[in-house]
């Protein structure tokens, strides 16, 4: 994995370390004797050579040294003004070298992101780690959003069974409300009408002499409910019910049960609530 990075990095030092070298000897050679232009491109390259060694050693170690850094990126300072000098006093293509004066920053740039790439390498059991916790959280991932579908799907079924139930619900009753209206409207013409009227009024009962009851609609809506009076001003007392109970109860051999003796009390035309009814029964009963 290290060689991803590490061989670009070499190939450019090395051609860069050349092309430094060269530069020198054929900038210098002119100069100077080419040897002593050969001493100073070995010397920039050998001083940017043994700074990149003593990174590497200080990586490898798990530290860093913030003077040889600079000093390795000032050595490759020293090769690309020396590569951008010569590119710009040549006399043939001084394009074409300076093309290439920036190849000494760059390996510079390259063995920092080899550098990187060691600090932040992991080991094949992690990597099949990871992999395996990105995986698990992309199938939990896909059961939630699988299980969001089928939850919406349903609650989509439901809620449209809810919306046809409530119009079919709404049709019965607008349906009934109808007949019901063409209905009242009948009732109400039949009422209002003369010959009508007067046909079912001469069938109905005179409540009072010479005093014709008129016939009236029955009721329909909400009506208020009537509370049933359960005593009357003019109740029995609990002596006088308890005889009429008695007397009742032992009107027939054998004497009547309870109910029986309510129906006939109810029938002969007394009023009494239940519970006085009751509690009279079982005081005339024990």
């Amino acid at each position: 994995m290290n060689a991803k990075t590490a061989l670009p990095a070499v190939a450019m030092t090395a051609v860069s370390m050349v092309l430094t070298l060269a530069v020198v000897v054929m900038w210098l050679g002119t100069a100077m004797p080419w040897p002593v232009a050969l001493v100073v491109g070995l010397g920039i390259d050998g001083g940017w050579l043994a700074t990149l060694a003593y990174e590497r050693r200080l990586a490898a170690q798990g530290d860093h040294s913030r003077a040889v850094t600079g000093v390795g990126w000032s050595f490759g300072l020293i090769a690309a003004g020396v590569l951008v000098a010569h590119a710009l006093t040549a006399d043939d293509n001084p394009g074409a070298w300076l093309a290439v004066a920036w190849l000494p920053i760059a390996a510079k740039a390259l063995w920092l992101v080899h550098g990187m790439w060691e600090r932040t390498a992991l080991t094949p059991r992690a990597l099949d780690m990871i992999r395996g916790v990105q995986q698990e959280a992309r199938d939990e991932a896909a059961v939630a959003r699988a299980r969001l579908r089928a939850e919406a799907g349903t609650e989509e079924t439901r809620l449209t069974a809810v919306t046809e139930a409530g119009a079919r619900v709404a049709r019965v009753q607008a349906k009934t409300a109808q007949t019901l209206s063409r209905a009242w409207s009948t009732l109400e013409t039949a009422r209002s009408g003369e010959d009508t009227g007067r046909a079912l009024t001469s069938v109905t009962s005179r409540v009072t002499p010479d005093v014709t009851p008129r016939w009236e609609l029955p009721v329909w809506g909400p009506i208020e409910p009537v509370t049933p009076v359960l005593e009357t001003a003019s109740a029995l007392t609990d002596a006088a019910l308890d005889a009429l109970v008695d007397e009742i109860r032992h009107s027939e051999v054998p004497a009547l049960s309870y109910r029986e003796m309510a129906v006939r009390f109810r029938a002969a035309g007394y009023s009494a609530s239940e519970v006085r009814l009751r509690s009279a029964w079982k005081r005339v009963a024990s």
